[in-house]
């Protein structure tokens, strides 16, 4: 058995009952759940329909995603998120830059590596490099006034967690920001890179060995082990070309607002929801997130 969950944006609640009804006769789906008004439905089928993403670039235009997966096992038992873009709004290393002043020149290196363009680790030993010389004191400057949780991530994490998941936060970016970010949301761990300080000062340097996709992917097997469970048992998150290894790996990898790079080589991509939309297709509804 499968379950086909079509989901909008909860500012737009954009999701009708025709459209909903019309996918459901169309594939022949079971009764239709309603997990938020407007906002998340879903039904079951017995097979992958051979048309999923044709459907798929038309609801696109629409505003609504659409997901099918396997009805066994849509509750999972860890979640493992990427953080910049993903649980936040931003990218850390490039509000660092704009308070550098080299904010575009950083910023369009990101962009072109989170897309696979260039190689992960060359690319951020770069732009860690043009952040030489700036004061510490500003990794908390930027964390105050320029980082934003991305909507839906507390209730998302409150909701897992109070279920009995784990929760890990895996990022290229930097623990000076993980850390934080983690707490606030309730991880159970989180691991990143290191930017290397002397004298109150950024040294241009990156601690070694660098967390890249294949660190993803090793934290991934290595949390699993430890809690006894499988890679089926995950959900991964995550929107850049070093978060496709994990993503691969997960029982559900899960492509949030990704690079078109990204989300091409994914089966579960949300475009249009936020992380809420994590919740709806594991099968939870709008009245379960306030239990």
């Amino acid at each position: 058995m499968f379950t086909a969950t079509l989901l909008t944006s909860p500012l737009s609640k954009t999701l009708d009952l025709a459209t909903t009804e019309a996918l459901r006769n169309a594939w022949g789906g079971g009764d239709i759940q309603w997990l938020a008004a407007d906002e998340a439905a879903e039904f079951s089928l017995q097979s992958v329909p051979s048309n999923q993403w044709d459907v798929w670039e038309d609801l696109q235009k629409r505003g609504v995603d659409l997901v099918v997966q396997p009805s066994e096992n849509r509750r999972k038992k860890m979640l493992l998120a990427d953080m910049d873009s993903t649980m936040i709004q931003q990218e850390c290393i490039d509000e660092l830059a704009a308070e550098a002043g080299v904010g575009e020149r950083v910023a369009d290196i990101t962009a072109r590596a989170m897309n696979g363009e260039l190689d992960f680790d060359a690319a951020l030993k770069e732009r860690v490099g043009l952040l030489k010389g700036l004061p510490e004191t500003v990794i908390d400057k930027v964390l105050a006034e320029r980082i934003d949780l991305m909507p839906g991530g507390p209730v998302l994490l409150a909701k897992m967690k109070a279920n009995g998941a784990y929760a890990a936060l895996v990022s290229g970016g930097f623990t000076a920001f993980t850390a934080k970010v983690a707490a606030t949301l309730g991880f159970d761990q989180n691991r990143a890179n290191t930017l290397n300080v002397a004298d109150g000062v950024l040294t241009g340097t990156v601690g070694l060995p660098i967390l890249g996709r294949e660190a993803k992917v090793q934290a991934l097997k290595e949390i699993t082990a430890e809690l006894n469970i499988t890679a089926e048992d995950v959900m991964a998150v995550g929107d850049g070309a070093n978060d496709l290894g994990m993503l691969g790996l997960a029982g559900a990898g899960v492509a949030l607002h990704a690079k078109p790079s990204v989300a091409a080589q994914c089966d579960i991509r949300i475009n249009h929801g936020d992380l809420t939309a994590l919740l709806f297709i594991q099968g939870y509804s709008a009245a379960d997130f306030a239990a």
